[in-house]
């Protein structure tokens, strides 16, 4: 399912968050912008797949079974914009999102 969401400059921002589930998702877009998984709660959280985005090609995040305790998707941008990305629940395996964006 593909969605926007705008986001505001400055720290890591939660664009979806995990609870005992799996997820996928893909982001081009802003270019400069980083993405990670963000793992756990508070000081006993950890990160994981952190990349930059560099506006041209797909990146990938994917939270498997470390979501037990909880699992979120962040990004961090420059400036405030809108975010699109692609997302798809469960333990789907996707290489590539469906539809180009």
């Amino acid at each position: 399912m593909i969605r926007t969401k705008r986001i505001v400059s400055g720290g890591w921002r939660t664009v979806e968050s995990f609870w005992n589930a799996r997820g996928t998702a893909f982001f081009r877009l802003p270019a400069g912008g980083q993405i990670k998984v963000r793992y756990g709660v508070g000081w006993f959280g950890f990160d994981r797949q952190k990349q930059t985005l560099n506006g041209s090609d797909f990146k990938r995040l994917g939270v498997g079974l470390g979501s037990v305790g909880r699992a979120r998707m962040q990004v961090r941008i420059s400036q405030t914009t809108d975010v699109t990305y692609d997302v798809y629940g469960g333990g789907v395996s996707v290489p590539t999102p469906e539809i180009p964006f």
